[in-house]
């Protein structure tokens, strides 16, 4: 009988928790920024149109040309007849006109503008078509395995496809290594030509979610509505992604239920050793010890449940014999909960230097020292 009680307890918290994070959209992903982890998946892998979402991936490769300094915020791009006949979402550029990056992913960001999209794709690569390849081989580089990309934009075209993980992905790679694009998808309302065009954003969780600092709609006929929904409060961002769903509404609302479902659950802590790691010594090495240091940066998602009174126990290697690569293993970190020590995680420590291996030189030198050291 108290087995029975047991299980119909557990079944019934499983039950509050599936409908805690009930959402109707046929595809959808919760993910954590720093440490990538999944927190609810429904048929992420399933491809689907993800129409101007799409667009994530053409700005990524956007603020990576930036980053590289193939681009400034002050290039002026100008536009061509093909980026001009885009359709669809834009701010109606006149062939050749010419805007700065800047003002162009302002447009992009805020209010989905497939001509931008393109001119942006064309200044970057020469033409749609070689960006369009990029896209695609940045995609494969990120583990991108359900998307295959037609264009720069999410306009309808066959084998436009993704999934609801994919784009987690490459949102994810935007926002934790690209903060900057915030000062874009945060605007709720601007002005492009000098007050002329009046820009109000696609995504309303910028206006009305607590901590909400992008990222991207989409929608058409076959996809439906999509949105990549990133929020941050407390130091954790989430990344929320809706496909196909039923109303704009709706996956707004979906995006909402997730966020607050990561939020309310999870807290990202930032685990700092307790006391200073011990070089480990080196056998045959250039130097008598390497320093351990964390791996992963220390950065450990919890349930909100179990991140009081973490405990750490650090176990680490006598000795190592050289060489000593950057990054290799020498021990771990275990971080348990609760009195009765539940593990939480074990972060690896690594080696955070190189040590070569003495040459036969240097062996014999300090072979030498030795002896007259002794003496």
């Amino acid at each position: 009988m108290k087995r029975l009680i047991a299980l119909l307890c557990a079944v019934l918290a499983l039950t509050a928790g599936a409908k805690a994070v009930d959402v109707s959209a046929p595809s959808a992903l919760l993910m954590e920024k720093e440490t990538g982890a999944v927190l609810f998946a429904k048929d992420e892998h399933t491809q689907r149109e993800p129409a101007s979402v799409t667009k994530v991936m053409t700005l990524l490769l956007a603020m990576e040309a930036i980053d590289s300094g193939q681009l400034s915020y002050d290039t002026m791009v100008t536009a061509s007849a093909h980026a001009c006949s885009m359709g669809g979402s834009q701010i109606w550029l006149k062939e050749n006109e010419q805007m700065t990056v800047d003002e162009m992913l302002k447009a992009v960001c805020v209010v989905s503008a497939n001509d931008c999209a393109v001119a942006l794709a064309e200044q970057i690569a020469g033409s749609e078509e070689a960006f369009v390849e990029r896209m695609n081989q940045r995609a494969r580089e990120l583990g991108m395995n359900d998307t295959t990309f037609q264009n720069a934009t999410g306009l309808p075209a066959a084998g436009h496809v993704t999934s609801a993980y994919d784009i987690a992905l490459m949102s994810r790679e935007l926002v934790l290594n690209h903060p900057d694009i915030r000062k874009y998808t945060t605007i709720w309302m601007d002005t492009l030509r000098g007050g002329e065009s009046q820009l109000v954003n696609t995504n309303r969780l910028v206006r009305f979610y607590q901590g909400a600092t992008g990222l991207k709609t989409g929608s058409t006929d076959n996809a439906l509505y999509c949105l990549s929904a990133t929020a941050e409060r407390d130091g954790m961002e989430l990344i929320a992604v809706i496909m196909k769903g039923a109303t704009s509404a709706q996956r707004f609302e979906d995006a909402q239920t997730l966020l607050n479902y990561g939020f309310a659950g999870y807290t990202l802590t930032r685990i700092v050793p307790e006391t200073p790691l011990a070089p480990v010594p080196v056998a045959l090495g250039a130097q008598a010890t390497v320093q351990p240091v964390l791996g992963d940066g220390g950065a450990l998602l919890l349930e909100r449940s179990k991140a009081a009174g973490l405990q750490q126990t650090v176990t680490l290697a006598e000795s190592v014999e050289a060489p000593v690569a950057l990054g290799d293993s020498l021990g771990t970190l275990t971080v348990t909960s609760g009195d009765g020590g539940e593990v939480v995680a074990e972060i690896p420590l690594l080696a955070g230097e190189e040590v070569p291996r003495l040459t036969f030189w240097q062996m014999f030198l300090r072979t030498l020292r030795t002896a007259f050291l002794a003496d």
